[in-house]
């Protein structure tokens, strides 16, 4: 039978493996406080979005822990458990450890082992044993070594309070026991990102300090006939996801458009993604300007605006600028393939988070996990403090199911309200921007105050601390959801039947946007227009 926490755990991540999803990376000297950053975009049609939490632990010796596969829940088997296992709360750990992933596929010849572990098990298996995000990095290799990987390709951010790393993996197939995989820190003062294509091409081989990597990572492409050069001139990606046209269009956009957002004088051209020029993009960028938590959140709200990519342009996005496009991701049309752009906030994301890690605070107070369901551009980020004994009950997954639901869920209260504004979106979205700018503004204002009194308490308890954090987060996870079904009603009220009501509560017809009128007219042609009836005869 799987532990309740466990099963918690396999929901949060179950269904987020989908070539779906986006990460960014913020090292220390690249934020505006100090925090080292990381972004993750859980982003399935068929994702559940719960906030997970798992309890710190001693073990017997000799114990053992139970593995399921974290997209199927298949059972896997078992490994030897640690003697102490860390608490952790969604994909954050209490030291600060915080991971993130996407999905990139790589060789198909390189998945299918059998048993073993799989990549959400492992994100969470080593935020249960790492106090840093070296330590992460271990545990996974040495985890994969003793059992195997059970995973296709997978990009992990992976950060501590002082540092992050970007860890590529990949199996050896079928027969073969292991993984393939390098890790490389993000110099301080940079900033990188993936969205389900490796980034890793060239690597140093002799600096342990910024660069770790498997023994045979080279030896076993050279085995398999995909490189042949000197080792120096390796390439990860080039060997084991050798990138194609949606790579590049639908993966490596999402990169460039976050570059280009946070270091705009380096003028990097969108060609290198759009599929006119294969040069790939640097993998890390110093920005303009340093990024902050609500800064971050914004580069996850970005649907390409003002860019050829721009997904609120165009007959796809109807008459209210709707910057969505339903699956599938390409299509066609008397023979011809085309494709939807795929932009960093998408309507299918279960959830996402922006963790936020401080070396300067004791553990206990400064790790945050700023954590939201549904579309990024809709959601609300509540703080959620990484030391916490406990999460929100509208958070959990006893609140509801994919399957059912339940306005007891946080998922399905926010996603009743994206996707009824969906039918005119440039007009609700401003009333949802609103109430997000409200509570988010009031969450991060009341940051320095909160973490204030949690330090005073601490200093006398910390585990009482931990319990006013917990009050605290838990408080603010219900008050947002009651405050969202509260703008479900407000909106049914206010755009009622194409309606809008004013601010005095007046009903007014506004009709489409005159540019979509111009479109109905041109389509319609002379059969819609109004014509004057001839004189009738006698």
């Amino acid at each position: 039978m799987i532990p309740v926490w466990l099963g918690l755990i396999l929901l949060l991540i179950a269904g987020a493996k989908g070539l779906a999803c986006t990460n960014l990376l913020v090292t220390k000297g690249a934020s505006r406080d100090g925090s080292v950053i990381i972004t993750y975009l859980a982003d399935s049609h068929t994702l559940f979005g719960v906030l997970a939490y798992s309890p710190a632990a001693r073990h017997a010796p000799g114990a053992v822990r139970d593995v399921y596969d974290s997209d199927s829940g298949k059972y896997l088997g078992q490994i030897k458990q640690a003697a102490e296992t860390y608490s952790v709360v969604g994909l954050m750990n209490e030291f600060q450890v915080a991971i993130g992933e996407t999905t990139f596929g790589g060789r198909e010849e390189l998945a299918g082992y059998e048993g073993g572990i799989d990549y959400g098990s492992l994100m969470t298996i080593a935020l249960e044993r790492s106090k840093t995000a070296r330590e992460a990095i271990r545990v996974i290799a040495d985890l994969t070594r003793e059992y195997g990987y059970n995973s296709t390709g997978e990009s992990l951010s992976i950060a501590d309070k002082n540092e992050a790393w970007l860890m590529e993996i990949i199996g050896k197939g079928k027969e073969e026991k292991g993984a393939l995989w390098v890790a490389r820190r993000v110099p301080d003062g940079y900033i990188c990102a993936h969205a389900n294509q490796p980034r890793i091409t060239q690597f140093p081989q002799n600096d342990p300090k910024t660069c770790l990597f498997s023994e045979d990572v080279i030896a076993f492409a050279r085995k398999k006939g995909w490189f042949t050069g000197e080792d120096k001139d390796f390439s990860f990606v080039g060997a084991y996801a050798p990138p194609d046209f949606g790579a590049l269009r639908f993966c490596e956009s999402r990169v460039w458009r976050i570059f280009d957002r946070a270091a705009p004088s380096l003028k990097i051209p969108i060609e290198l993604v759009n599929g006119t020029d294969p040069t790939p993009l640097p993998l890390w960028v110093k920005p303009d300007q340093p990024i902050s938590v609500p800064e971050a959140m914004a580069l996850m709200r970005d649907h390409f605006e003002g860019t050829e990519f721009d997904l609120s342009r165009g007959v796809g996005a109807g008459p209210y600028a709707l910057p969505y496009r339903w699956r599938p991701l390409t299509w066609k049309v008397d023979d011809v393939e085309y494709l939807n752009e795929r932009a960093i906030s998408t309507q299918q994301t279960g959830f996402s988070f922006v963790s936020q890690s401080r070396s300067w605070l004791p553990d206990a107070v400064g790790g945050v996990l700023w954590f939201g369901v549904d579309d990024t551009y809709s959601t609300v980020y509540v703080p959620m403090y990484s030391s916490i004994r406990r999460v929100p009950k509208s958070f959990a997954a006893e609140a509801g199911s994919f399957d059912e639901f339940s306005w007891d869920s946080a998922f399905w209260v926010f996603n009743f309200v994206a996707n009824y504004i969906y039918g005119r979106y440039s007009e609700m979205i401003v009333d949802v921007r609103k109430a997000q700018s409200e509570l988010e503004g009031r969450f991060l204002g009341e940051q320095p105050a909160v973490e204030e009194a949690a330090l005073s308490i601490f200093k006398e308890s910390p585990e009482r601390a931990r319990q006013y954090l917990a009050d605290y987060s838990c408080r603010l996870g219900e008050e947002t959801v009651g405050r969202w079904r509260k703008l479900g009603e407000f909106l049914i009220w206010k755009y009622l039947d194409g309606n809008l009501r004013d601010e005095a509560g007046e009903v007014k017809h506004p009709g489409y946007p005159k540019d979509w009128y111009k479109r109905m007219a041109q389509d319609g042609g002379e059969g819609l227009k109004v014509k004057k009836l001839p004189a009738a005869k006698n």
